[in-house]
């Protein structure tokens, strides 16, 4: 039963996620392109996608810590690590995001630290830019040949 709650919201949630670093992403293009001020609305939306990310990151935690296909990887690691849905929800998904999230918190730290407009909006562009790519290629997409799940759990 927690197992398939914490799915349901790990992957509703992954949604905003993508949507709020897309937002985010527009914001520090037209700013840095744009050369417009860094606004406190501009950082709320630096700091809201840092901890939008860290909250889905607790989601996938937890169903690492509960996942009966993480079990199984860790159990049999050597076997496991040659079958793809297992490998790659018990090494690839769960590393990529993690980076992913870490590139978000540093550019953000980063962000927050530079003295220009120009800098806070490059920075955030620069470091969200790639977690959101990685982000991108980790999600198990319904499209997917290597791997898929659907867009929306019930």
């Amino acid at each position: 039963m927690l197992y398939s709650l914490i799915l349901v919201v790990h992957s509703w949630f992954r949604w905003i996620v993508v949507m709020s670093l897309l937002y985010s992403l527009y914001r520090a293009y037209t700013g840095w392109l744009g050369k417009r001020v860094f606004t406190n609305f501009d950082n709320t939306i630096r700091h809201s996608v840092a901890t939008i990310a860290h909250i889905q990151l607790i989601f996938g935690l937890v169903l690492y810590g509960v996942s009966s296909i993480i079990t199984f990887f860790l159990a049999h690691f050597r076997d496991a690590v040659h079958i793809r849905e297992i490998r790659f929800f018990g090494l690839e998904h769960s590393i990529t995001m993690v980076l992913a999230v870490s590139i978000i918190t540093i550019g953000s730290m980063i962000a927050k630290r530079q003295s220009t407009d120009k800098s806070k909006f490059r920075t955030i562009a620069i470091w969200y830019t790639i977690a959101f790519f990685l982000i991108v290629a980790g999600i198990p997409w319904e499209f997917s040949p290597l791997i898929s799940r659907p867009h929306f759990r019930f």
